[in-house]
């Protein structure tokens, strides 16, 4: 257990730290640039451990159609990602965006899965706290707000079919090799966006190292959650790494100075303790 917590912690701060970064960099740069740049070196860093020790013997053609959709999806949610914490307060999109475990709740549902009472009540404590931080926020404009909430609930959206695909296509074989696809998957998706819309993709060299280390973070955290499944206490790591977004909101606190309400920070726990509360079946 005390493994897969680690594991966890680990993802958490590397996915948090990550995602902090989208706030200084997106006023450096464009956002498609940066979405590239940082796709472009996870998978140039994923290469030589999924080409190496990649079961690619046991790919199959559904696995990797999965694997392309779960790229798309996951380009798609970035853009909102981006976009959201471009505009508005970390302490409001990073709960928004980390939801995303009560969509994988609704499909266990309708797969004829079942729920506990905890796991409902957690529901409405996420929205609840959700609530709680936007009219806490007295320090963004309203239309801003509005549109922040707007695009990260389409990033919440992107990310959890992106995950549920992911897993799909690792639960179909080759996992590693599946993982190394989406990220080319991604990086092909974001082309199709911008070739046609003729947008620059070319990140400011300034900027290149941040947007190397965020690429670097992003591809630690990944591989960590899935050597994590590997473990006898997964559910664990799981749990612990989809607070990634309370990482993200205490370091906007502490190092870009965004004030907090004593009613934002109580929102704040309220929203990751029912996330935390949700994987914990």
């Amino acid at each position: 257990m005390i493994i897969s917590l680690t594991l966890g912690t680990l993802a958490a701060l590397c996915w948090g730290t990550h995602d902090i970064c989208i706030r200084y960099i997106s006023q450096k740069t464009g956002i498609f640039s940066a979405i590239f740049t940082v796709l472009t070196f996870g998978a140039i860093i994923l290469a030589p451990v999924c080409l190496y020790f990649g079961n690619w013997q046991d790919l199959t053609g559904p696995a990797i159609w999965h694997s392309g959709i779960s790229g798309a999806l996951f380009t798609l949610a970035s853009i909102g990602l981006y976009k959201a914490f471009a505009i508005g307060p970390v302490s409001l999109v990073a709960p928004i965006v980390g939801s995303y475990p009560i969509m994988s709740m609704g499909l266990a549902i309708w797969n004829g899965g079942s729920i506990t009472l905890i796991q409902i009540m957690s529901v409405f404590g996420i929205l609840l706290g959700i609530t709680i931080i936007a009219h806490g926020d007295n320090h963004s404009s309203t239309q801003n707000r509005k549109y922040a909430i707007v695009w990260a609930v389409s990033s919440a959206v992107g990310f959890f079919g992106s995950f549920a695909f992911g897993q799909a296509a690792a639960g179909l074989g080759a996992e590693l090799p599946v993982i190394w696809l989406a990220r080319i998957a991604g990086i092909v998706a974001l082309l199709f966006i911008t070739v046609p819309l003729r947008l620059d993709i070319l990140p400011n060299l300034r900027q290149v190292p941040t947007l190397a280390v965020m690429g670097l973070l992003d591809a630690i955290a990944l591989a960590v959650v899935i050597y994590a499944g590997t473990q006898e206490f997964a559910v664990f790591a799981t749990v612990t790494a989809s607070t990634f977004g309370l990482v993200t909101v205490v370091l906007a606190w502490v190092f870009l100075k965004e004030k907090m309400s004593p009613k934002q920070w109580l929102g704040v726990t309220l929203v990751f303790t029912a996330i935390g509360l949700i994987g914990l079946k």
